[in-house]
Order: C-alpha cells, then sequence, then structure tokens
C-alpha cells in the first residue's frame, strides 16, 4: 500500500472533480425526483379515477426494478427509439425516474397518515379539495416526510456510484482510473473515497435524525 503516492495533489484533486459530479448529479436528480414524485404521490392519494390508478402501476412497476436496469435503459436502449442522452443527463434521468417512484410513495404514504377527520373538517369549513390538501393536510404531512425524504436522497447519493457502469465520471468512476494505474493505490484510495462518502452521508443522517427527534 502506498499512501503518500496515492494521495499526491493531482490525485487528490481528480477525486474532489469526481465528487463535485457526484454531488451535481445527486442535487439535480433530488430537486426533480422530489417534484415529480411529489406529483405522483398526489395523484395516488386523490385517487381520480383512471388517473390515479395509471399512477400506481407506473410507481408500482418502477419501485419493483433494480435502478442498474433502469441506467442501462436509459444509456443504451433509449437511443434504439431515437433519444440519445449523455452520460451525466442520462445518468440524472434514470437516477429521478428511479427517487420518483420511491419519493411519491413516502408523499402518498405521509398524506394518508393525517387523520381523514382533517380533510372533511376543512371541506366543511367551505375550502375547496385542492385548498384544503395545499393548506391543510400537506403541511402536517410534509413534517412527517422529512426523515424519510432525508434517508431517500441519502441512498440517492450513494445509488450515484451504480452510474460508473456507463462510465459516468463521478467519485468512484475517478477512484477507479487512479488504482488502476497502481494496484498499491487500490486501498488507500477505496478508503478515502469511502470516507467522503461516509462524512456526506453521516452528515445527512444526523440531520435525519433530529427532524425525526423534533416531530417526536
Amino acid at each position: 500500500m502506498d499512501f503518500i503516492n496515492a494521495y499526491s495533489p493531482d490525485h487528490l484533486t481528480f477525486l474532489l472533480e469526481g465528487f463535485w459530479v457526484t454531488l451535481k448529479v445527486a442535487f439535480i436528480s433530488i430537486i426533480l425526483s422530489f417534484i415529480i414524485g411529489g406529483i405522483f404521490g398526489i395523484l395516488r392519494y386523490a385517487k381520480i379515477p383512471v388517473i390515479s390508478q395509471i399512477a400506481a402501476v407506473i410507481v408500482e412497476t418502477i419501485r419493483n426494478l433494480p435502478l442498474l436496469l433502469i441506467i442501462f435503459f436509459t444509456y443504451f436502449a433509449l437511443p434504439e427509439i431515437g433519444l440519445k442522452l449523455e452520460i451525466v443527463p442520462a445518468a440524472i434521468v434514470a437516477l429521478t425516474v428511479f427517487e420518483s417512484a420511491m419519493i411519491s410513495e413516502i408523499i402518498r404514504s405521509g398524506l394518508n397518515s393525517i387523520e381523514k377527520g382533517q380533510m372533511e373538517a376543512a371541506r366543511s369549513s367551505g375550502l375547496s379539495y385542492v385548498q384544503a390538501l395545499r393548506y391543510v393536510i400537506l403541511p402536517q404531512a410534509l413534517r412527517r416526510m422529512v426523515p424519510p425524504m432525508v434517508s431517500q436522497f441519502i441512498s440517492l447519493l450513494k445509488d450515484t456510484s451504480l452510474a460508473v457502469v456507463i462510465s459516468l465520471p463521478e467519485l468512484m468512476h475517478h477512484g477507479q482510473i487512479i488504482y488502476a494505474q497502481n494496484i498499491n493505490y487500490f486501498v488507500p484510495i477505496l478508503l478515502l473515497v469511502a470516507i467522503m462518502y461516509f462524512v456526506v452521508n453521516y452528515t445527512l443522517s444526523i440531520l435525519a435524525r433530529r427532524l425525526e427527534l423534533k416531530q417526536g
């Protein structure tokens, strides 16, 4: 094991470049999956004839597919039907599709956790269904959704490493390039990569626990 040369300034800079790609892909995917997952979660909660059933089928189908398969499909299969994506957009699309399904279930469960009497009381006070959902149900549900959402976003950050199969230039991919130069770099680089993931994910875990305690 060669820690000194493995941690050279060039190698550290290269790893940080990969880590930046990891954070960027994760951040964009989190924003998009929250929006799309929110729409699907509300559609399922609202039980709109036909539309809610279609949303449920889509969500359950995606939730029961491995993320790796979705990544492969996005990057290799979509070009066959004329939709070719570069590596970074393909990774973002795949992660967004998968995480949207997970987030939609969290949102649906959060909405369902609010007592039905709350909706009935809001409607009886003269609010429309949409107004009751927006001003009464959602604010309460969102507080309960935050801890599981943070946990899901932690999973998303770790899942970016799966995009190494399409050569996404993220942290794990850059780590592989470095230790491929010298087998003595293998353990030092993997150790540093693990520490970098741990620091970010552990920070988010602490945040999730504190939010959960506040809700308790």
